[in-house]
């Protein structure tokens, strides 16, 4: 880790405080939407539109880069930079192989001309050189100037036209610098370098080494770091997003066109109601709710097809929203299984304790990678069928009860094997019912002290329902906490297009 001359001490990296995912800024009342927010700081600027030239776009590209980096980094308290490589049977790794082999064959025929060659050799180390002083922390003047007066090329170059360069000597310094320098994870590969002899091999490992330390030093940066941004992330990621949206007016289509679908979803939902209950005034226009609208575009969500581009706002969490979707999904399909099963043969199993969490424990390992392309959810629901009938049966037979006649077994299992099937009665049923408990989770102000009751059905997955429902809410109250004024411009023009600017308490008032 970067050496100072003052010890400096590790900052104590957290997760990003639940705090900031509260929900309490994401009521927007209708004043909100109708008054003019320009003057705030907090509030997206609006921009005319103009010709995107290469460089605006690639600037947008940097910031947004900037900003997923930036929230990977608060977020994701596991983020680190990992050293890969090529494989060795790829054509990439052959390349890099040969071309390697190659330059080390010619250092190692220069050193052994007589007298020896030391230009290639000097460039190495003024390469590693570099690399060290990198590795300091500002202030750390007494190590900077030993590796700069150790190193110095120019010396070097000079104690070669006279053969006196101590190559061996050079090569001990540069390994005792990275023991100071390196992280603990380190030191047997510092032990490895001090008993290496081959100086060209040396050199080779040493750089091999330095790649490493350049890995750990970026960790370490980062860990670091992760606190300032959980701090300040909110402010960071709305301020990027809006230097986005000034390089490129169109950054906020694909939002706008998600809260749009929400809203048409919202309307469509009121004139059902409309139309089923006989006495309502058909003359009476609803407000539609803002917040209702957002969070309905929230739980769309959990079911959209992600080889679609998601919403501008949503970027930096989609590999998450498609991970808690893939959860879900398996998910449903437990507590299908469970609901089935206790359908058709509840009677004989109600006495069995933990029954249902016997069936969860058949289900999610014949379930695993259930998101991958080359899964077969057939197979595996064929499977759990095949499997559920036999713990049944076990269960019976443990009981002195008969097992289950064959065609009681062939119902269970095809009842099963038939959860996948579009418009599925079962699946659906439990589909509405984690949609009404994710709604209920977006509604509560405060998820973290009391969770929804959880619906009929799903207590088999309670415990993973609540652990995935957090995860979700959490992601969810964060993104209004950041992109809430810009959220707020748009549900104002789609859904109060008339209304004047600053006059919401007289709109309010007269309708």
């Amino acid at each position: 880790m970067p050496l100072n001359d003052d010890q400096s001490s590790d900052s104590d990296s957290s997760r990003l405080s639940e705090s900031t995912a509260s929900s309490s800024d994401s009521e927007y009342s209708r004043q909100s939407f109708n008054s003019d927010s320009s003057s705030k700081p907090s509030s997206p600027a609006s921009s005319p539109p103009k010709v995107i030239t290469f460089d605006e776009l690639m600037a947008a590209a940097k910031n947004l880069t900037d900003l997923t980096l930036a929230h990977e980094i608060a977020v994701n308290a596991n983020f680190c930079i990992k050293h890969e490589d090529f494989p060795q049977n790829s054509f990439a790794g052959t390349v890099k192989q040969i071309v390697h082999k190659a330059f080390w064959d010619h250092l190692e025929s220069e050193l052994n001309e007589d007298p020896p060659e030391y230009e290639h050799a000097i460039k190495l180390f003024e390469e590693i050189k570099e690399i060290l002083l990198s590795f300091l922390t500002p202030g750390a003047n007494r190590i900077q100037n030993q590796i700069c007066e150790v190193l110095d090329t120019d010396l070097i170059r000079q104690q070669a036209e006279h053969n006196a360069v101590d190559i061996h000597g050079l090569a001990n310094y540069i390994i005792n610098t990275m023991g100071k320098l390196c992280a603990p994870i380190r030191d047997n590969d510092i032990k490895q370098l001090k008993a290496t002899d081959n100086i060209v091999e040396l050199l080779r490992q040493i750089f091999h080494v330095l790649d490493l330390m350049k890995v750990d030093m970026a960790n370490y940066t980062i860990q670091n770091l992760r606190p300032y941004l959980q701090r300040n992330l909110v402010d960071y990621e709305r301020t990027k997003f809006q230097e986005i949206l000034e390089e490129t007016p169109s950054a906020l289509d694909l939002t706008t066109e998600w809260i749009k679908e929400s809203i048409e979803d919202e309307l469509s939902s009121i004139s059902d109601e409309s139309s089923s209950s006989p006495g309502a005034d058909s003359s009476s226009k609803r407000i539609i709710s803002p917040t209702l609208v957002l969070n309905n575009g929230y739980l769309k969500l959990l079911q959209w097809d992600y080889r679609k581009t998601i919403p501008e706002t949503l970027l930096t969490d989609e590999v998450r929203l498609q991970e808690l979707r893939e959860k879900l999904n398996q998910l449903k399909i437990i507590a299908c299984v469970c609901l089935i099963t206790n359908n058709m043969v509840g009677a004989a199993i109600v006495d069995v304790p933990d029954f249902a969490d016997q069936l969860k424990r058949i289900s999610v390992p014949l379930l695993e990678g259930m998101n991958k392309k080359t899964f077969d959810l057939k197979e595996a629901l064929n499977a759990i069928g095949v499997q559920v009938c036999s713990k049944v049966n076990r269960s019976l037979t443990e009981r002195g009860l008969p097992m289950l006649t064959e065609e009681m077994q062939s119902n269970l299992m095809g009842q099963i094997a038939h959860i996948v099937e579009e418009n599925n009665p079962v699946s659906s049923l439990i589909d509405k019912r984690i949609q009404f408990f994710m709604r209920s989770l977006l509604a509560l102000p405060n998820f973290q002290k009391c969770m929804p009751t959880m619906p009929g059905g799903l207590s088999v997955i309670q415990t993973e329902m609540e652990f995935v429902g957090s995860q979700y809410a959490s992601i969810v109250n964060f993104n209004k906490q950041v992109y809430g004024p810009f959220y707020a411009n748009i549900l104002r023009k789609l859904l109060f297009p008339d209304a004047p600017m600053g006059k919401a308490e007289t709109e309010t008032s007269t309708s």
